[in-house]
């Protein structure tokens, strides 16, 4: 089986490495990619509440933590995924509660939950299989109730996948492509 690796960018934890779940079945945002989100973040991450949905190793929400995020939610399903979340906080010295919570469940199930709550973020990333296409859908329709007003969502996705400009309330206000992957950054209208 393949695994990977990967490290943190930049913040006190730069150059730290990160693993991810053996397989193909999670694939993880490159080193590369997760640079450019951040260069696009730089001004908006320190004190933000991140939400990495379908997490996969947590290499995206370790980088915002490592960067100044206050906190940090990752929601994943897969049982060897949440392994690998929870060695990494390990690896790093991050014990799972000190700003840095590990949602167990169905990305569709915590955005229901969590809406009924009340409570927002100010940056989302989200980057569901690829091939499950109809996941983009149900997660930017349903991101508005926990977006703070001055949000943004970051959707991975292929290049080749159009995502539309539109979902509800939310509007793409940018759209940056890197080999075969894409970003699409969501903003409420």
């Amino acid at each position: 089986m393949l695994a990977f690796e990967m490290r943190i960018i930049a913040g006190p934890y730069k150059s730290r490495q990160l693993k991810a779940p053996p397989g193909l079945k999670t694939r993880p945002t490159s080193d590369r990619l997760r640079e450019t989100i951040f260069n696009v973040l730089a001004p908006r991450i320190a004190g933000a509440r991140f939400l990495d949905l379908y997490a996969g190793s947590g290499a995206v929400a370790l980088e915002a933590l490592s960067r100044g995020a206050a906190e940090i939610t990752c929601v994943e399903s897969a049982p060897s995924a949440v392994k690998i979340i929870h060695a990494n906080l390990q690896s790093l010295g991050i014990a799972p509660g000190a700003g840095f919570r590990i949602e167990n469940a169905l990305v569709a199930g915590f955005l229901r939950k969590i809406a009924d709550t009340g409570r927002n973020f100010d940056l989302i990333f989200f980057d569901p299989p690829y091939d499950a296409a109809v996941e983009y859908q149900t997660t930017l329709g349903a991101l508005p109730p926990i977006m703070h007003t001055d949000a943004l969502a970051i959707a991975e996705h292929r290049k080749k996948d159009n995502l539309a400009d539109e979902y509800g309330p939310l509007k793409r206000i940018r759209l940056l492509a890197q080999g075969d992957a894409a970003l699409s950054f969501y903003r409420l209208q």
